[in-house]
Formats: C-alpha cells, sequence, structure tokens
C-alpha cells in the first residue's frame, strides 16, 4: 500500500513533489488544512452578508469590469462564467506529468485558508489527482500575471462538468468523468472561480519539473563531459582543487571534485599526455557547468518559496477580518528566473555540442567521424549536425520571456509578467538539452572504445558498460535515429 502524503502547512519541498509523482503517491487534506479551509470560506460568507463594500471579484466584476457590482442571486453564476470565458487555450496539450504537478501545487495553495474555496471543490481536485484524472489543459494563452488564467481554467473546467480530462489513455467530456464517477457538479460560489484561476500554479508546475530535470540533466553533464574528456585524451589538471580554490564559486568547486572523483582509478588520464592544453570545452568545465549548478540552485530557492505560497486574488485573511486585492497572483517573481534556468540549460547544451565536434574532428589519434573506414562511412557525422541545430533553437528559445508585456483587460492589467511563455520556453529548452547531452554519451562511448586496451575509471567503465547493453559500437554506416532515441531513454532510467 502506498503511503498517503498529508497536504498541511509544513514546508513542502520540490524533491517531496518528485517523489510524489514519481511513485504515484496519493493525497489526503490533513485535519488542520480542512479547518483552515472551512474557517475562511465561513469567514467570507459572513463579510458578503455583512458588508456593503464592494469586494473585488466576489461582489462584482473581473479586471476592468471591477466597478460593476453583483447582485447576490448572481454570485455563483459569475464564478462558473469565469471558468467558461477563461477557457481560451490553444496550441499543443500539457503533459500529464506536469498538469498533475499542477494539481497538486494547485491543492496546496488552497489549503492554506486564504483563498475562500469550499472544502468539497478542493477535495475534488485531490480526487482527480488520486484518480489519475488529467484535465486538458493547453500550453499557450496564459499572460503570467493574473496569475493563469487559461490554463488553469481548463484545469477547473472538469469540477463543474466542462472541457475535457484524459482518463486511462481516454479523452473524456468533464461531463462523462464525473458521470463514470459517479461525481456530483461543484456548484461554485462567490469567489471560488478566481481561487481556482489566480495563481501561478501553471507556470509554477513547469518550473517544478523543469529543476528536477536540471538536476538530472546537471549529473549528467559532468559525467558524460567526463567520458569525453577521456575519449579525447584530455589533461586532468584544469580540475585541481588549488585552481578553483581562488575563485571558490560553489558549483565550480563542486563540479571540478566530481570530476576529479569520477577520473579516480583511470589508465586513460594517467597516461603521458601530448597535448599542454586542451579546449575550452574540455578544461572550463567547471567554470561552465559550475555556473550552471549555481543558477540552477537559485532558481530552485526561488521557486520553493513559490511552491508554498498562496497566490490568488483577492487574498482573505480571516484572523486580520481582511479581504484585500492586491498581486500576489503576479507571475514576475518566478518568471525572471525561469528564463535564467532556460540560459542555464542551453549552456550545458552549448558546451557539450562543442566536446562532440572535438570528438569527431579526426584529431588526437581519433577517426575522421569516429569510424574505423570513414569515406565509404559517414559515421558519427550527422549527429553533431543535429546537436548543433538542437543547441541553435535552444538559443532562440533563451531570449528572456520576462522582459515583455502586453496589456490586456482594457488596460487595468497594464504590466504582464509572461511568465508562462518563459515556462514553455523552458519546457523546450530541458528537452533540447536532454537531446544534445544523449548524442553526447553516444560519441563519447563510442571514441572510448578508440582508446582501447587503456581503460578509463571503474565509474566511467561501468556506465559504459551499462550503455553498451543499449547502444552498440558503430563499425559501419547505420539508422542512428533509434539509437539517439535510446541514448535518451538511457539519461531517464
Amino acid at each position: 500500500m502506498n503511503k498517503i502524503h498529508q497536504i498541511s502547512a509544513e514546508h513542502l519541498s520540490i524533491e517531496q513533489i518528485g517523489e510524489i509523482i514519481k511513485n504515484g503517491t496519493k493525497i489526503e487534506l490533513s485535519e488542520d488544512a480542512r479547518q483552515r479551509i472551512i474557517c475562511c470560506r465561513e469567514y467570507l460568507d459572513n463579510k458578503i452578508k455583512e458588508s456593503e463594500t464592494p469586494i473585488y471579484g466576489v461582489t462584482t466584476g473581473f479586471g476592468s469590469l471591477c466597478k460593476i457590482s453583483i447582485d447576490k442571486d448572481s454570485l455563483s453564476q459569475l464564478q462558473k462564467n469565469l471558468v467558461m470565458s477563461h477557457a481560451c487555450g490553444v496550441g499543443d496539450r500539457v503533459p500529464n506529468e506536469i498538469v498533475k504537478i499542477m494539481l497538486l501545487l494547485k491543492i496546496q495553495s488552497l489549503s492554506y485558508g486564504y483563498s475562500a474555496c469550499q472544502l468539497k471543490t478542493v477535495e475534488r481536485l485531490i480526487d482527480f489527482f488520486n484518480n489519475d484524472i488529467y484535465p486538458v489543459v493547453y500550453m499557450q494563452g496564459s499572460l503570467g500575471a493574473s496569475g493563469d488564467l487559461v490554463p488553469l481554467a481548463h484545469l477547473s473546467l472538469p469540477l463543474i462538468g466542462m472541457g475535457e480530462v484524459e482518463y486511462k489513455s481516454k479523452i473524456l467530456s468533464g461531463a462523462d468523468i464525473l458521470k463514470k464517477m459517479k461525481w456530483d457538479t461543484i456548484e461554485l460560489v462567490s469567489k471560488e472561480g478566481l481561487a481556482l484561476l489566480n495563481g501561478t500554479q501553471n507556470m509554477n508546475a513547469f518550473a517544478v519539473w523543469a529543476l528536477l530535470q536540471s538536476e538530472r540533466l546537471s549529473q549528467w553533464a559532468d559525467v558524460i563531459g567526463t567520458m569525453s574528456l577521456e575519449a579525447y585524451d584530455g589533461r586532468i589538471e584544469p580540475f585541481t582543487h588549488a585552481v578553483h580554490a581562488v575563485r571558490p564559486h560553489k558549483g565550480q568547486i563542486d563540479t571540478a571534485a566530481r570530476i576529479r572523483e569520477l577520473l579516480e582509478g583511470s589508465e586513460l588520464i594517467k597516461q603521458p599526455k601530448v597535448n599542454v592544453q586542451d579546449p575550452y570545452s574540455f578544461r572550463c568545465m567547471p567554470q561552465v557547468h559550475g555556473a550552471s549548478k549555481d543558477t540552477i540552485a537559485y532558481v530552485k530557492s526561488v521557486i520553493d518559496v513559490e511552491v508554498n505560497a498562496a497566490t490568488d486574488n483577492p487574498t482573505v485573511c480571516p484572523d486580520e477580518d481582511l479581504v484585500i486585492s492586491a498581486g500576489n497572483f503576479h507571475g514576475e517573481p518566478i518568471a525572471q528566473p525561469m528564463d535564467f534556468l532556460a540560459i542555464a540549460l542551453c549552456e550545458l547544451s552549448n558546451i557539450s555540442e562543442r566536446r562532440i565536434y572535438k570528438l569527431v574532428s579526426g584529431t588526437r589519434n581519433l577517426p575522421s567521424f569516429l569510424v574505423a573506414k570513414p569515406g565509404v562511412n559517414s559515421g558519427f557525422m550527422i549527429p553533431q549536425y543535429t546537436a548543433a541545430s538542437i543547441v541553435s533553437q535552444s538559443k532562440t528559445y533563451c531570449t528572456p520571456a520576462s522582459v515583455d508585456s502586453i496589456p490586456s483587460s482594457q488596460g487595468q492589467e497594464d504590466h504582464v509578467s509572461m511568465g508562462a511563455n518563459a515556462a514553455t520556453k523552458l519546457y523546450q529548452v530541458v528537452l533540447n538539452t536532454e537531446w544534445v547531452l544523449a548524442i553526447e554519451l553516444f560519441n563519447a562511448a563510442q571514441a572510448l572504445e578508440f582508446r582501447r586496451p587503456l581503460k578509463s575509471s571503474p565509474t566511467i567503465e561501468a556506465i559504459h558498460k551499462a550503455y553498451r547493453k543499449d547502444v552498440p559500437f558503430i563499425d559501419t554506416d547505420e539508422f542512428m535515429a533509434p539509437h539517439i532515441a535510446k541514448s535518451v531513454e538511457f539519461l531517464r532510467k
């Protein structure tokens, strides 16, 4: 029986999210969270009854329609209309894994008791999560400022029997999934549509997913770069601790230490070297990989805060007797870091492609394009082209989205973060970086075999042996795309 994770006010780490998603962990509300949700809802209901002052989004319209008061009999319809009218997503679907993170983050945010959701609404989102019911959400449409209005509208539509979901690999309507699961339609009450749609859970889910992948790819970059160093007959001196102690960036020091560790016991690294110096793509791995590590760490610290925050609007604070329309839904605090993370990952692929180029260049006693008989065989000529193409695309994706803003809602929402665009660009850069590192591994493993009978370290040799179970040595020209795909699968194991 899987362990159940309780949603509470305790700190939720990015690592915990990764484990919950990976292990298929079920979730439930802690009693404390249940009471906070109930207390906040009761407080707002009483506030509406007692107050003659308009409350934005609760007794008024939205955006530039905030001056229009809504009669009490229409408050529920107002919230339903909000969800329906804001579901304007286009483009590709958000992957199910990220949709599931979106659900978890939305549930976590609503559980703090500052959103005035009904308890049954939060519990229905938990039902979706626990039953692997994935609302169909689209990649494009959010400005990342009044929260992720468009994608979160699509996430919320099935609550009211609309939209679509994927369940057991089939697409069902929101009405059909409720019927199938014998669940009632949620009747939204005042403020609930805003609580569901305002918030950063779409872009934040992409950020959480990207960070989990980034840490994995950063580790692989060190391993694969070390294998390439060995295959290229590189030198160990640039990784000496004394060099990095005088420029003590943490990522730089950690990368050099990791490469020294990976090289322990290597015959290749100990053999006399003819070349006095290695190209930057090899000897500057601590500086480049290290800079990316430091960026990942910084972005993680920001996203960690966002995961544990209430980001909808207005913010309902029962203890302070306050309902305040402010701007916690604005994506700028995470839009800029996501742009930064894309740059960090792009640089891992950028330097990786340069190592690929060196391995196929016919230098340092390696055959041209890493085949014994170049000419009739093109060998590894074109995988480097593919890597170069991918890196070039990533560079275009690294133009920051967060510096752009297009006013909306008749100028009421006059500065937006474009954080959702930063998120979707980051998503593609993550995938691109994985492809390039997989191609480098494909090349490095091939090149290493031309150094026999000398061997690399036990660690590198063990990885090489495991890789060879999936991807063979290429003796003469073959269909290469399946081998690259297998290389990606290897990195995901």
